[in-house]
């Protein structure tokens, strides 16, 4: 399975959860944002602990050129023109909405269709 690198703009949710079902399909991941938040949406935490996956204790965290070097395939998910691109790395764009602000039922929706996304990705 590829080492992936999954970006979003805050490392507060997209990216965490899409980490997360990686790693549970045995891959390396890692997650990062272009502009970091200090902690991970609640709503996030509690969406992904109804799956089986505790992600309470990660923290959000900026990309250094070390970690998109590292991956084999970037995913970015809606960060925009600050994402970050190195020649010769695949990059996958998943342009979704961020769940900061969605009301509980949309952010279930959310994490299932990141989780279809990593499956996919996974494949």
């Amino acid at each position: 399975m590829r080492r992936a690198l999954f970006v979003c703009i805050g490392n507060a949710g997209r990216s965490q959860m899409a980490q997360a079902f990686y790693e549970q399909l045995g891959g390396e991941a890692r997650s990062a944002g272009s502009r970091p938040e200090s902690q991970l949406h609640g709503s996030v935490v509690d969406a992904m602990n109804e799956a089986g996956i505790d992600i309470s204790s990660r923290r959000p965290k900026g990309f250094t050129d070390a970690d998109v070097e590292w991956a084999d395939v970037v995913v970015t998910m809606g960060c925009g023109d600050v994402c970050p691109f190195f020649p010769g790395k695949e990059y996958v764009d998943w342009n979704l909405p961020d769940p900061a602000a969605m009301p509980a039922d949309e952010v279930r929706a959310l994490r299932d269709e990141i989780r279809r996304r990593v499956a996919e990705l996974a494949g």
